[in-house]
């Protein structure tokens, strides 16, 4: 776009363009590409999830690969949104005050999953961890729809008394 904007307002071709420039608009992705990628890497991030929950039940490394497929499976859900807004876009808009409590919970028990699988050796904590995450993750999400948050609040609220 920028190219045609240059012909159209008269400057030549060979105008030296900065770096930065340079790097923007070989990066640019059409509207189009970008659903595309969110669809495939949102769909990597559900069938590693899926697949990691098949595992499960798998003798000795099934809670192992439980743990590792279910937490991949969360990253890629989280990163496919890099390509409708972008990464420093999506990183901007998960550290907002709003949902800065429920980014910090749900990277923390992403790492503390894998923690518990590899460093700790503990299967039943890094299910827990599994469980923890998935609850973080549910709450993030909610963050970007209007009112939800409330809305759940009070639907919990109303079911206890």
């Amino acid at each position: 776009m920028d190219k045609l904007r240059r012909v159209l307002s008269g400057r030549e071709e060979n105008e030296e363009v900065g770096l930065t420039a340079q790097i923007m608009d070989g990066a640019t992705l059409s509207f189009g590409t970008r659903v595309k990628w969110f669809v495939i890497c949102f769909a990597a991030g559900v069938l590693c999830s899926i697949l990691g929950t098949a595992l499960l039940f798998l003798p000795k490394a099934g809670v192992n690969l439980f743990a590792v497929f279910y937490t991949l499976g969360n990253v890629a859900a989280i990163s496919s949104t890099c390509f409708l807004m972008g990464p420093f876009k999506q990183l901007k808009r998960m550290f907002e005050p709003t949902r800065l409590i429920a980014t910090i919970m749900m990277l923390l028990f992403l790492v503390l999953t894998l923690c518990a699988v590899f460093w700790w050796g503990k299967r039943g904590l890094a299910i827990i961890f599994c469980i923890l995450q998935f609850l973080a993750m549910t709450w993030y999400s909610i963050s970007y729809i209007p009112f939800a948050r409330d809305a759940v609040i009070k639907c919990f609220t109303s079911c206890l008394s």
